[in-house]
């Protein structure tokens, strides 16, 4: 009798045990293929925004600085870039035929435009010493808004350059100004993702500029007795007016003093607490001979002048030309060339996160020598299929790739001096447009359309100068690191490969674990 019930009860606990072992099992193989995924969908995070900050507060508080500082930067730039590149959608669209342009007329309202912006950048950078941000690009803004429809009643060229003349001065507020401040919120490893998504929103405004104006011919021309290019600019003048009502009420300013409505007294108080601590400078006379007395000024203004001029084949909308002799379709002259526009979204998007994610930026300008090189060779090849030729234009879009970039290289080496960083951003942006304000006359006229012969031998030229120009630059930026120690030793750095990926322990422990030596000395370049 004991016997049986022993039996009886050995068996069900046998039979027990091996249903929850399988049952274990089960749930440990359905288990594997989640936590496999979690943890690259972890990893993909991570690769395109970053490590979240350790505390609670600061998430919540970056999450904030994303949401407002970055929406209103963007949609900012977005609009500017779309009313600095109507011209060219409106010039292919019938304004040159209905306004009389003649010769290189189109080339000299281009050059106009650049004086005018060139004038305004250092101007409109140091206005953010003294105006709050949340009065001044909103204005600059509202400004260049109107502009924009007034050139929807120019008669003339002669009118055309007046009016883009000072719409460049309120424009000229926006890319290097917004650098500024992006660099006045976020850490060094934060910023180069940023930089390059705020700098892909100028390539947005392009490609919806080019959707827009297909359209607008579509739907629009003669409305009202309008042309579909004076559509255009009066639509593009709109579209700017609640971007700026939006940064009145809620662009937060700089860090140090902003009094944002949605930010917490905490929250104010980590802005600035969460940021490396900055040496206090003021906006004095002796400015001058502080950024003329280092490197930064010369090494990164000659490195984004050349640099941005392998944006020729964008910004000179050579695209446009080629194809307007090839097709005589008004849609296939402003939706073709989004290709190139394409191109430089994706590269300038890709490329910076890779800077972040490797803390690692001149290599960008490696990339763009080479794209925009090898789109020069296959142009001045010329007797190619359509299709390489095609290839050849949307190629050259990598030349936009080093805008977030190199800005965001510039804010990290000029951190310790609120005005030389100003100075210095806007400086960039000033011999970029100085050099370009010559360069599209010599060498991209719309008479030498559509081969371009000498602007593709000047491209080359340029890839070449922009690699010499970052080795220099690098080399001056390792060479202060090391002296401030951020190297523990000269063996070291020579043995460390260029790049490195920092991990998640070791951003957030502030790289300061000895056994993590290697790393902890790594920096952006």
């Amino acid at each position: 009798m004991n016997t049986n019930e022993k039996r009886a009860d050995d068996v069900p606990v046998e039979r027990s045990s091996d249903v929850d072992t399988g049952s274990i099992e089960v749930q440990e193989e359905r288990k594997q293929p989640d936590t496999a995924a979690r943890k690259a969908a972890s990893k993909l995070r991570i690769f395109l925004w970053g490590h979240p900050p350790e505390s609670k507060a600061e998430r919540r508080l970056l999450m904030k600085i994303d949401f407002f500082v970055m929406s209103f930067l963007m949609l900012m730039y977005w609009s500017n870039y779309l009313n600095r590149t109507n011209l060219t959608s409106a010039y292919v669209s019938g304004m040159k035929e209905e306004l009389h342009f003649r010769g290189n007329q189109f080339n000299q309202v281009n050059t106009v435009f650049t004086v005018g912006y060139i004038i305004g950048q250092i101007p409109n950078n140091l206005a953010l010493q003294v105006v709050p941000a949340r009065i001044w690009l909103p204005s600059m803004a509202l400004i260049w808004a109107g502009l924009s429809m007034c050139l929807a009643a120019a008669k003339n060229p002669g009118q055309i350059m007046a009016i883009r003349f000072f719409q460049a001065l309120a424009e000229a507020s926006t890319f290097s100004g917004s650098h500024y401040l992006l660099g006045s919120w976020y850490k060094e490893e934060e910023l180069g993702k940023r930089s390059g998504i705020f700098a892909s929103s100028a390539q947005l405004g392009s490609l919806f500029s080019g959707v827009l104006q297909g359209s607008i011919y579509r739907s629009m021309e003669g409305y009202r007795g309008l042309r579909a290019f004076q559509w255009l600019f009066l639509l593009d003048g709109f579209i700017a007016l609640p971007i700026a009502l939006y940064g009145f009420l809620c662009f937060p300013d700089a860090p140090q003093t902003t009094h944002a409505w949605f930010l917490t007294d905490a929250e104010r108080k980590l802005a600035v607490t969460r940021l490396p601590p900055r040496p206090h400078t003021k906006l004095e006379w002796n400015l001058v001979r502080r950024v003329l007395g280092r490197w930064h000024w010369y090494a990164f203004s000659a490195l984004f002048a050349w640099s941005s001029m392998l944006e020729s084949v964008g910004i000179n909308g050579l695209f446009q030309l080629w194809i307007a002799s090839e097709d005589s379709s008004i849609q296939h002259r402003n939706y073709y060339p989004l290709a190139l526009t394409a191109v430089a979204i994706v590269s300038t998007i890709v490329c910076a996160h890779v800077t972040d994610f490797y803390r690692c930026r001149w290599p960008v300008n490696f990339v763009m020598a080479s794209g925009c090189a090898i789109s020069a060779i296959l142009i001045l090849i010329w007797n190619i299929p359509f299709g390489a030729r095609f290839f050849a234009f949307a190629l050259a879009g990598v030349g936009y790739a080093g805008q977030g970039s190199n800005f965001a290289w510039a804010n990290d080496v000029t951190r310790d001096d609120e005005q030389e960083r100003a100075m210095v951003l806007a400086s960039m942006n000033l011999f970029s447009n100085v050099i370009n304000s010559w360069w599209s006359l010599v060498f991209y006229r719309a008479t030498d359309a559509p081969r371009f012969r000498k602007g593709m031998i000047a491209l080359i030229c340029v890839a070449v100068a922009t690699v010499i120009i970052t080795l220099a630059t690098r080399h001056l930026d390792m060479r202060d690191r090391k002296r401030r120690g951020e190297y523990a030793n000269s063996d070291e750095r020579e043995s460390a490969s260029p790049c490195h990926h920092v991990t998640e322990a070791q951003a957030r422990r502030g790289n300061t674990n000895e056994e993590d030596d290697t790393i902890s000395h790594l920096h952006p370049q």
